[in-house]
């Protein structure tokens, strides 16, 4: 079974737009979280995408590891990088974690290879 995790992406931001059309206070609000939240401050916004990578894995959420893993292509991490924040993952998630993890490598491998 094969993954496109652009596919994925490009569907959740395709459904996203229309919910923010109808949702648009909350959809402004969370937009504004996100943004706080991943600002550079002690820790730089690389760190935190490797965080929110993280609880993606953890969350078994696909389209969290699509937009994650994407963005971390886009600031400069490296395979490596990702593969130690996996392992943290695996370690403190098991067995489903590890699934997950190839899915998160599966998606940076795709990004990396776009840029």
């Amino acid at each position: 079974m094969s993954k496109s995790f652009t596919a994925i992406t490009n569907h959740v931001s395709s459904n996203m737009a229309k919910l923010r059309k109808n949702i648009p206070e909350t959809s402004k609000a969370f937009g504004q979280l996100a943004a706080s939240a991943s600002t550079d401050g002690v820790l730089d916004k690389k760190t935190k995408e490797l965080i929110a990578l993280a609880l993606a894995v953890g969350s078994r959420c696909d389209a969290c590891i699509g937009f994650h893993t994407k963005a971390l292509v886009q600031l400069g991490a490296t395979e490596q990088e990702v593969s130690e924040t996996l392992g943290v993952c695996v370690a403190m998630g098991g067995g489903p974690s590890m699934m997950y993890a190839t899915e998160a490598i599966a998606a940076f491998n795709e990004f990396s290879q776009q840029s």
